[in-house]
C-alpha cells in the first residue's frame, strides 16, 4: 500500500478521541431500557401483582352483604383497632427513639459503639417466633422484667402493652438504619455556624436538623409502620390471642384459614391491603410535600 492511499482522504476528519469515547460510553453493561423495563414488570408481576390479584379475585365472588359482613364484625373491628393503633404508637415511638439511637451512633465515639451498632440489626436477623418467646418471658409475671412490674400493678404479657412492646421492638431498625445515612451526610459545621448566630439548642434542632431529616424520618416511620401492621409471629406469643381484647388481625386471618373460611380470611386481608396502600400513598405524598416546601 503506498503511502497515499494509507493517509485520509482529504476533506474527511479521522474520528476524534472524544467522538470513540462516547460511542463506548452509550454501549451499556446491561440490556437496554425496552428489555430490562420488560423483565422488571414481569419480576414484579409474578412475585407481587400475582398474589394480590388472586386476593382480589377471591373477594371478588363475595356479595357486598357477606363481605361487609365478614370485615365488619365486632371481632374484627376490635382487631383492626388493636393491630392500627399499636402499630401507630410503636412507629411514633420509633421515630423518637429511633432518631436518639442513630443521633449516638454518628455522632459520637464510645466503647462498644460497634457492638451497639451491631445489637440495631438483631430484630432483622432474629426469627420473629424467637422474639416473642423471649419477650414473653421476660414480660410475664415470673419472668426477669415482669416480676419487678407485677407489684406496681403493671403488666405486659398478654395485654395490649406487650402487642405494643413487641411491635416496637422490631420497628426499630427500620427507623435508625434510614435516618442514620442522612445524620452522616450532614456536617457538624452547620451546627456551629447557627450556634454562632445565636441559636440555642432547641432551635438548631427544631430549625436546622429537622428540616433536613424528615423526609429520613417519615420514610422509616412507613416502613416500621408497615412491619408491624403485618407481624405475627413476635406478637402472638406475647399478646395471649383472646378475642375482642388482644387479637390481632394477622391472627385472625389465620385462624379463618384453619376454619377454611377462605373467604373471609381473604376479605380481611384486602382491608388490610388496600389500608396499608393508603396510608404509605398518604406517607410519601407528605414526603414529596416536605421536600419541596424546604427547598424553596
Amino acid at each position: 500500500m503506498s503511502p497515499a492511499a494509507a493517509a485520509p482522504r482529504r476533506g474527511t476528519n479521522p474520528p476524534s478521541f472524544r467522538t470513540m469515547s462516547s460511542a463506548r460510553s452509550s454501549r451499556a453493561i446491561l440490556p437496554g431500557f425496552g428489555l430490562s423495563l420488560g423483565f422488571t414488570l414481569a419480576y414484579l408481576g409474578l412475585i407481587v401483582l400475582v398474589p394480590l390479584s388472586a386476593a382480589f379475585l377471591k373477594t371478588a365472588g363475595m356479595g357486598l352483604h357477606e363481605f361487609v359482613a365478614a370485615v365488619a364484625s365486632p371481632r374484627v373491628l376490635a382487631a383492626y383497632r388493636l393491630s392500627f393503633g399499636a402499630s401507630l404508637a410503636a412507629g411514633l415511638v420509633n421515630m423518637v427513639f429511633g432518631l436518639v439511637v442513630a443521633w449516638v451512633l454518628v455522632r459520637y465515639s464510645f466503647p462498644g459503639k460497634r457492638v451497639i451498632d451491631a445489637l440495631v440489626d438483631l430484630p432483622f436477623a432474629l426469627p420473629t417466633a424467637v422474639a416473642g418467646i423471649a419477650l414473653t418471658s421476660l414480660y410475664s409475671q415470673n419472668g426477669w422484667v415482669g416480676r419487678w412490674l407485677a407489684p406496681l400493678g403493671l403488666r405486659v404479657a398478654f395485654t395490649w402493652t406487650g402487642v405494643f412492646v413487641a411491635l416496637t421492638f422490631i420497628g426499630l431498625p427500620f427507623v435508625v438504619r434510614t435516618v442514620q445515612p442522612v445524620l452522616q451526610e450532614l456536617e457538624p459545621d452547620i451546627e456551629e455556624a447557627a450556634s454562632t448566630l445565636g441559636a440555642n439548642r432547641l432551635q438548631t434542632i427544631v430549625r436546622i436538623l429537622l428540616p433536613q431529616l424528615m423526609p429520613s424520618l417519615l420514610t422509616g416511620f412507613a416502613l416500621a409502620f408497615a412491619r408491624a401492621l403485618g407481624e405475627y409471629g413476635s406478637v402472638v406469643f406475647i399478646s395471649g390471642n383472646m378475642p375482642m381484647k388482644t387479637e390481632i388481625v394477622p391472627l385472625l386471618i389465620i385462624t379463618k384459614l384453619e376454619q377454611y373460611d377462605y373467604r373471609g380470611a381473604t376479605a380481611i386481608a384486602v382491608v388490610m391491603l388496600v389500608s396499608s396502600f393508603v396510608l404509605l400513598l398518604l406517607i410519601n405524598l407528605l414526603q414529596k410535600w416536605s421536600r419541596r416546601y424546604h427547598a424553596i
